[in-house]
C-alpha cells in the first residue's frame, strides 16, 4: 500500500505544485487537507475491502444501488494504468540514455538542436552604424555575415531553449505540432513500452504473492536514491536558495488568500494516496480480518506525505542550483510538472561531476516509483476480474493476468507517437478529474448516509475492537460532514474554472476536447446504469425496490464464518449479487 500511495506524483506533481503556489506556505494546506479528505476516505476504503474481502465492484454489496461506482473506479484506474505506463517508458527511456560518458542532452547537437538552443540568453538584434548619420537596427545573424559589430548596450536578448527541452521534444518525444498530427510510432518508446509491461507482468502473474515480494524493492530502494540526491543537492552552488523558497524565508504566505491553493492541496492529497481509484480496496481485501488498519491508514498517509516533503528537498536544491547558474529566481526555473521531471532535473544533472551516475540514479528511482503504483492498479483490475470469475481465475491467472498487459500495452500505443505527450495529457486531464470525485463523493455518501455510519462504525470494531467514542468523534465529524461537503466544494469549483486543455502554449482541437468528455461519460454512465439494472432486478414496486437496493445484500459481510458473529449469522453464501457465489472465491484471494 506503501508503494501504491507513494509514487511518481510524489516526485514532480508535488514539488512542482508547491513551487507553483508560494513554496512552504502550500505545505499549511497540504496538511489540513491531509487531516480532513485523504486521511478519513483512506481508513474508509481499507476498512470496506478488509471487512469483506472483495474488491472494489463486488464490495458493493454493501449498497447495491452504487454497484457502478466500483465499476467506475475500476474504468478510471484501467484509463490510467495505460498512460501511467507510457511515463515509466520515458523514464526508462530516459535510464538507457544515462549509460554515456557524456549525457545526450548536456549540450546542443548538430543532429537534433536548432538555432534557439542555448543556455543563457542570445542575441538577436542589436543597432549597427553604417555611416556616421545612419544607425538601423539589424538581425544579428546579418550583421555577423555582414562582419559588422553590434553598437554597445544595442543588443535585443531573446531566452533560448535549453539543450534538455529541445532533446525532451524533439528526440525523445519526437512530438508533433499537436493532436492533430499524430505522427508514427516512435520505435524505441514503443519498445520501452514493451519493456514496462513485461515487468509489470513479470511481478504480477502471480498475484499479490509475486507482487508483493517485488514491491520490497521497488516501494523503498527510492528512499536511498532519495537521501543520496538530497545530500548531493544540499552541496550545490545555489541549493539554500532552492531550500529557501521551499521552507524558508521566500516561501510566499500570501498565497494562502488564493483559493486556488486550497483546491490543489486537496486534489493532490486525494490524487497522491490514491482514494477513490479502487486500489486500496482491492489491497485491503488480502489483508487478514483482524489486521488493524486504522494503524495501516494512519503510517500509510504519514508515510506518503512525508515523502513529499523529503522528495522536496532534493528537488529544491536542484532547482537553487539551476536558478543561480542561469541568473533566474527560483519562480522563473520550470512551468510544469513534466518540464520538471524530463527538462530541469535532466538538465541540471547534465552539468554535476559524474553527470551520468546521478542521472542513472534518479531516472531508476523514477522506474521504482511508478512501477510499484502500476503494480497495485493491475492488481485492481485482476482482482475485479477474480471476484466475477473466480474458477477461472484460479486456474488462469498468470495467462489472463499477461493478457491484460498486453492488452494494455497495445492501447497505450497510440501514447508512443508523436503525438503522444498530448494523448498522456489529455487522459490525465480528463480521467484522473472529476471521475474520482465523483466517485468519492458518491462512495461517502453511500456508505456514511445511507449505509449507516454508525453501523459501519460496528464494522471496523468487529475486526480492530471496540473504542471510545472519544476515538470516533473526529471520524464521525469528518465522514458524515467535512469531507462530503469539502469533496463537493472541490468538484464544484473545477467544473466551474473548467479551462480548455493544453499542452504548453499548444489547445486541443473540438474533437480532442469532446473525446475527453466521452472518455469521463464512458466511466460515470455505469454508475445510473447499474443502479437502474439492479432496481429493475429487484422485487415489489418501485419504492420497495429502491429500498431494497439501498440495503445491504444477503451475502454483504465478513468472508469467513468464524468472523461473522451475532451480527452477521445469518448471511447468506448463495444469493448472488455479482455473479459468482462469495465461497467460491479462491484460495488465494482467503484472508487466513
Amino acid at each position: 500500500m506503501v508503494g501504491y500511495a507513494v509514487g511518481l506524483g510524489n516526485v514532480w506533481r508535488f514539488p512542482y505544485l508547491t513551487y507553483n503556489n508560494g513554496g512552504g506556505a502550500f505545505l499549511i494546506p497540504y496538511v489540513i487537507m491531509l487531516a480532513l479528505a485523504g486521511l478519513p476516505l483512506f481508513f474508509l476504503e481499507c476498512s470496506m475491502g478488509q471487512f469483506s474481502s472483495l474488491g472494489p465492484v463486488s464490495v458493493w454489496r454493501i449498497l447495491p444501488l452504487f454497484q457502478g461506482v466500483g465499476i467506475t473506479m475500476v474504468l478510471i484506474s484501467l484509463f490510467v494504468t495505460i498512460y501511467y505506463n507510457v511515463i515509466i517508458a520515458y523514464s526508462l527511456y530516459y535510464l538507457f540514455a544515462s549509460f554515456q560518458r557524456e549525457l545526450p542532452w548536456s549540450k546542443c547537437s548538430i543532429s537534433w538542436a536548432d538555432g534557439n538552443c542555448s543556455r543563457s540568453p542570445f542575441v538577436t538584434h542589436c543597432n549597427v552604424s553604417i555611416s556616421i548619420n545612419e544607425i538601423f537596427q539589424a538581425n544579428k545573424s546579418w550583421v555577423d555575415a555582414n562582419n559588422l559589430t553590434c553598437i554597445n548596450g544595442s543588443e535585443v536578448y531573446q531566452t533560448g531553449q535549453l539543450p534538455s527541452e529541445q532533446y525532451w521534444n524533439k528526440v525523445a518525444l519526437q512530438r508533433s505540432s499537436g493532436l492533430d498530427e499524430t505522427g508514427v510510432i516512435v520505435w524505441y518508446l514503443a519498445l520501452c513500452l514493451l519493456l514496462a509491461w513485461l515487468i509489470v507482468g513479470a511481478a504480477l502473474f502471480k498475484g499479490i504473492k509475486s507482487s508483493g515480494k517485488v514491491v520490497y524493492f521497488t516501494a523503498l530502494f527510492p528512499y536511498v536514491v532519495l537521501l543520496i540526491l538530497v545530500i548531493r543537492g544540499a552541496t550545490l552552488e545555489g541549493a539554500s536558495k532552492g531550500i529557501s523558497y521551499y521552507i524558508g524565508a521566500q516561501s510566499n504566505f500570501a498565497k494562502l488568500k488564493d483559493a486556488e491553493v486550497w483546491k490543489d492541496a486537496a486534489t493532490q492529497i486525494f490524487y497522491s494516496l490514491s482514494v477513490a481509484w479502487g486500489g486500496l480496496v482491492a489491497l485491503s481485501s488480502y489483508n487478514k480480518f483482524n489486521n488493524n488498519c486504522y494503524s495501516d491508514a494512519i503510517v500509510v498517509c504519514v508515510t506518503n506525505c512525508l515523502t513529499s516533503v523529503f522528495a522536496g528537498f532534493a528537488i529544491f536544491s536542484i532547482l537553487g542550483h539551476m536558478a543561480h547558474i542561469s541568473g533566474k529566481e527560483v519562480t522563473q526555473v520550470v512551468k510544469s510538472g513534466f518540464d520538471l521531471a524530463f527538462i530541469a532535473y535532466p538538465e541540471a544533472l547534465a552539468q554535476l561531476p559524474g553527470g551520468p551516475f546521478w542521472s542513472v540514479l534518479f531516472f531508476f528511482m523514477l522506474l521504482t516509483l511508478g512501477l510499484d503504483s502500476q503494480f497495485a492498479s493491475i492488481e485492481t483490475i485482476t482482482t475485479t476480474i477474480q471476484d466475477l470469475f473466480p474458477k477461472v481465475m484460479k486456474k488462469m491467472r498468470a495467462p489472463i493476468t499477461l493478457g491484460c498487459c498486453l492488452v494494455l500495452f497495445f492501447l497505450g500505443l497510440i501514447c508512443v507517437t508523436q503525438a503522444g505527450i498530448y494523448w498522456v495529457n489529455l487522459i490525465d486531464h480528463f480521467c484522473a478529474g472529476w471521475g474520482i470525485l465523483i466517485a468519492a463523493i458518491l462512495e461517502i455518501i453511500g456508505v456514511v448516509w445511507i449505509y449507516g455510519g454508525n453501523r459501519f462504525i460496528d464494522d471496523i470494531e468487529m475486526m480492530i475492537g471496540a473504542k471510545r467514542w472519544i476515538f470516533w468523534l473526529w471520524w464521525r465529524t469528518c465522514w458524515f460532514v467535512i469531507t462530503p461537503i469539502l469533496l463537493m466544494s472541490i468538484l464544484i469549483w473545477s467544473v466551474i474554472q473548467f479551462r480548455r486543455p493544453k499542452y504548453g502554449q499548444i489547445p486541443y482541437p473540438n474533437w480532442g476536447v469532446a473525446l475527453g468528455w466521452c472518455m469521463i461519460t464512458f466511466c460515470i454512465i455505469w454508475i445510473p446504469v447499474m443502479a437502474i439494472i439492479n432496481i429493475i432486478q429487484a422485487k415489489g414496486n418501485i419504492f420497495q425496490r429502491i429500498a431494497t437496493c439501498c440495503r445491504p445484500a444477503a451475502n454483504w459481510g465478513p468472508y469467513l464464518e468464524k468472523h461473522r458473529g451475532e451480527r452477521y449469522e445469518n448471511m447468506s453464501d448463495s444469493k448472488k449479487e455479482t455473479n459468482h457465489e462469495i465461497s467460491n472465491i479462491s484460495d488465494s484471494r482467503k484472508p487466513e
